[in-house]
């Protein structure tokens, strides 16, 4: 099977097209789905395509959907939208785009979201984007030679005061806990990886964390926004909010 690969494209619909077309995705006459490797919305502002072309995809069966730390923040924010009342903006979903996300799929003002929490939790959740996109969403995928994650593989982190956080490798992983896959999809899979967590004979292809920070840490190269691979792993995050690109790869297994 031939998979093109992406992954945190934040509702930046334009970007995600260009780069599958540079690819040949939409040419290709062959057996090939696509990955998306978490992040689907917040940040960009064509939520609405990149919900439309996602539910077309997942209709002829030619996507798998990876669940980012991004669809994470949007139902803990709908979830518990009384406890980040009277200004959700203010706590880390307004910061990452969340909120304003939010907003949209309800189709309501910070004002009404105010009046009528409810109705907004309701609206959100009854969409399609949660509805049928979310719920389809899975931790990882793994084929032969390749495991395809946001974050990266639960494992064990840890961080003392004032110092980088350090990670250990959990051979468990596969059957980890709700818990544990929310809090990898908030790690930084280069590091994970330099620090050995690694699986034997398998690449990580994993987004989130954004590919320039292994460029620059690990082979001195500034301002690289194109995918890292290293042994057993390769980042694709290319920042699409910072650089207007979306990286694709594709592999064949």
């Amino acid at each position: 099977m031939r998979y093109y690969i992406v992954s945190d494209i934040h509702g930046y619909y334009n970007a995600t097209i260009e780069a599958l077309n540079e690819k040949g995705y939409f040419s290709d006459t062959e057996p090939h789905k696509l990955i998306i490797c978490g992040d689907l919305l917040d940040r960009g502002k064509q939520a609405k395509e990149i919900i439309d072309f996602v539910l077309d995809l997942m209709k002829k069966n030619e996507v798998i959907l990876i669940r980012g730390n991004h669809e994470d923040l949007l139902i803990d924010l709908v979830d518990n939208i009384y406890k980040y009342l009277p200004d959700p903006s203010v706590y880390h979903h307004g910061t990452n785009g969340t909120y304003k996300t939010a907003l949209e799929l309800a189709r309501m003002k910070p004002l009404d979201v105010e009046l009528y929490p409810e109705s907004f939790r309701n609206r959100v959740l009854c969409t399609p984007f949660v509805r049928k996109i979310m719920e389809n969403m899975i931790d990882y995928y793994e084929t032969d030679n390749y495991i395809f994650v946001h974050g990266w593989i639960p494992c064990n982190a840890y961080k003392a005061r004032g110092k980088e956080t350090t990670y250990s490798y959990n051979p468990n992983w596969r059957s980890a806990s709700k818990k544990d896959w929310e809090d990898a999809r908030w790690y930084n899979g280069m590091a994970a990886h330099h620090f050995g967590v690694r699986e034997k004979n398998k690449t990580i292809v994993c987004g989130h964390y954004h590919s320039a920070w292994g460029h620059q840490v690990f082979k001195g190269k500034n301002d690289d926004f194109s995918p890292y691979y290293n042994e057993g792993i390769i980042a694709i995050d290319g920042s699409t909010a910072y650089t207007k690109k979306v990286n694709c790869i594709v592999i064949e297994d």
